[in-house]
């Protein structure tokens, strides 16, 4: 069936989570290194796109799925319960089309992938804020009271933050139950750490950490052209990301990568 198949159940689905497994375990990602996020998120969503499509049977074929699963098997890797205390599991959750209402939900697909109760830590990235307008402490509120609830929840130990400035970090740590422990900073726009911020992060004992994502590591326009190319006559243009979350599993004696994923979820607008 392949693509004709896939392309009829993305027509009859509600929302697609697109999983792609541990990519250590893909050898054709192991050789090239992608000059971007951006890029290795494109490549990523093709290839799981590409092999599951390729994949689909008769049977599935006549499937109605609310909720499609597009994974690629043989990469799929829980974590071993008995090497658990040795690692550890952070995530960043990139919410693209959604509001804070889908964390819990990115949250808890990311511990059943790996097989985990718990995350280490996740870092927010809140949907973009319109053109001309500031990120402000009202506008991040609602994402940050869903991670304490999670933490409340045990289901997260720790919450950091992205790209915020000493006085937004701040009213951030002021007004929160649960404190940040972490905020990092795009180096391609400071090449050195503002000095107020590194000061306000070593009283308050958060940590700062960069990074080299771009604001929007995947946009709407962005996922329907990838979602085009690797499924033919698709109706891309209906289908919304709202959120992605990329975690990676660290052993905590090494300091090595021992897997590295994404999670995509996505919802058709059909007129």
């Amino acid at each position: 069936m392949g693509t004709e198949g896939a392309r009829a159940l993305l027509e009859r689905a509600g929302r697609l989570t697109l999983q792609t497994g541990n990519l250590l375990n893909w050898g054709c990602l192991r050789k090239k290194c992608p000059a971007t996020p951006g890029e290795e998120v494109r490549d990523c969503i093709q290839k799981t796109l590409t092999e599951w499509s390729s994949k689909i049977s008769q049977d599935q074929n006549q499937e109605t799925l609310e909720v499609l699963e597009c994974t690629v098997a043989q990469a799929i890797e829980k974590i071993n319960p008995e090497e658990r205390d040795e690692l550890k599991v952070s995530a960043k959750l990139f919410i693209v089309g959604s509001n804070s209402s889908s964390i819990r939900d990115a949250v808890d697909l990311a511990c059943s992938a790996l097989g985990v109760a718990q995350l280490d830590s996740v870092i927010i990235v809140p949907s973009p804020v319109e053109d001309g307008t500031n990120l402000s402490l009202e506008y991040l509120q609602p994402y940050w009271k869903e991670l304490e609830n999670l933490v409340e929840n045990k289901k997260i130990v720790a919450i950091g933050t992205s790209d915020l400035d000493k006085t937004l970090l701040e009213q951030l740590y002021l007004w929160a139950q649960v404190k940040p422990s972490s905020n990092q900073v795009n180096l391609a726009s400071c090449c050195v750490m503002p000095p107020d911020l590194t000061a306000f992060a070593k009283e308050c004992d958060i940590q700062l950490l960069t990074h080299n994502d771009p604001k929007e590591l995947l946009c709407e326009a962005s996922f329907q052209e990838v979602l085009q190319e690797s499924i033919q006559n698709v109706k891309a243009n209906e289908w919304i990301p709202l959120w992605l979350l990329r975690y990676s599993v660290i052993v905590k004696s090494r300091g090595i990568i021992k897997s590295k994923g994404y999670i995509i979820q996505a919802k058709r607008n059909a007129s």
